[in-house]
């Protein structure tokens, strides 16, 4: 089917959001279990942590998260963190002090004043609209409120940016100004249905039906996802293995072995490697082992690599080729996995 669908149902009782264009999947939102990110909560600063740059955060109903900065933090006092990423196994949960309030069309940002636009707005005259309704909005606040104006303001009415931006910045006002007590949720992370309301570009199609996941082949697709082997073109493969250190990923050529075939097999799990590592919710070390092919070649390779993972919203940083031969980089861990996602 040609064209965007987000498709929203549920899997064993549990709230999920899909989005496709032409008729592959591109993205998922799962219901959380527990803290997820974008959560706000007020927690209480516990001592600094010698060697690891940080400290542990005292979080409601016994949780444990980690703030990785111990700057104007005082053991024992309250703080007012957002949850940044999902937790590792048996390790803390990842905590950030600089929150973002989303919306679909702006993003407040306590301490962190000033207003920005969009760069993929790039008319200078609705730019220039734009920030003058950002000043309106933030007349008469704290000056360490911020906002930014997400691409979507680009076709958005003056009047409902307006309206999401005043209801957004009260809602941070509230949220700053609870600063005292023990810890506290004070603003649970969004739902599925939210985050493709308020993230992902609007659909061609809509589909909340009992019958979406199955009718835009959604199942079948979260199904593969479980499974290591990723095929590509002329009978290549990718194989993803998550382990508790790493997530290694190794690719083959199938029948034709040459280093021609081992480039073009390199290139085209380059490019499918982002939307493999968002589908599946792995992040961490990733460690590729590429099918042979000539070192002169390393260059375009990693051209390709830049490229795939240019605008992904989880952030990546590719470190580059090992001594071995193989290529690393490192991915925030923005989601869950879907197979422990699945399993629960």
């Amino acid at each position: 089917m040609k064209g965007s669908v987000i498709a929203i149902g549920a899997i064993a009782g549990r709230e999920i959001a899909a989005r496709l264009v032409d008729g592959r999947l591109e993205d998922l939102a799962l219901a959380a279990d527990g803290l997820a990110p974008g959560a706000i909560l007020r927690g209480t600063v516990g001592r600094p942590v010698k060697g690891l740059g940080g400290v542990f955060v005292d979080l409601p109903d016994g949780g444990r998260g980690f703030l990785r900065q111990t700057r104007g933090l005082a053991p024992g006092k309250p703080v007012l963190v957002q949850v940044a990423g999902v937790a590792e196994p048996g390790k803390a949960l990842p905590l950030a002090t600089r929150l973002l309030i989303k919306g679909r069309l702006v993003i407040l940002t306590p301490d962190a004043p000033g207003i920005n636009v969009s760069r993929r707005i790039r008319n200078e005259g609705r730019r220039g609209e734009l920030t003058t309704l950002a000043e309106a909005v933030l007349a008469g606040a704290e000056p360490s409120l911020g906002l930014i104006l997400r691409s979507a303001c680009e076709e958005a009415p003056a009047e409902e940016i307006a309206a999401e931006a005043a209801e957004l910045r009260a809602l941070a006002e509230a949220i700053c100004a609870d600063t005292s007590g023990s810890p506290e949720l004070l603003l649970d992370a969004p739902a599925p249905r939210d985050i493709a309301w308020r993230d992902w570009p609007a659909p061609d199609i809509l589909d909340d039906g009992p019958d979406a996941l199955d009718h835009h082949g959604v199942r079948e697709a979260i199904d593969a996802l479980v499974r290591p082997q990723v095929p590509l073109p002329a009978g290549a493969t990718m194989v993803i293995e998550p382990t508790r250190a790493l997530v290694a990923v190794d690719v083959n050529t199938g029948p034709d072995t040459s280093p021609a075939a081992g480039l073009k097999a390199g290139i085209a799990a380059a490019r499918e490697l982002p939307r493999q590592l968002r589908l599946r919710g792995l992040g961490g070390q990733v460690v590729i082992d590429f099918a042979p092919f000539p070192k002169r070649d390393r260059a375009a390779l990693e051209q390709v690599l830049r490229k795939a993972f240019r605008g992904e919203s989880a952030e990546t940083v590719l470190a580059g080729w090992t001594p071995l031969g193989n290529y690393e980089l490192q991915r925030r861990r923005d989601r869950a996995p879907i197979s422990d996602w699945l399993a629960a």
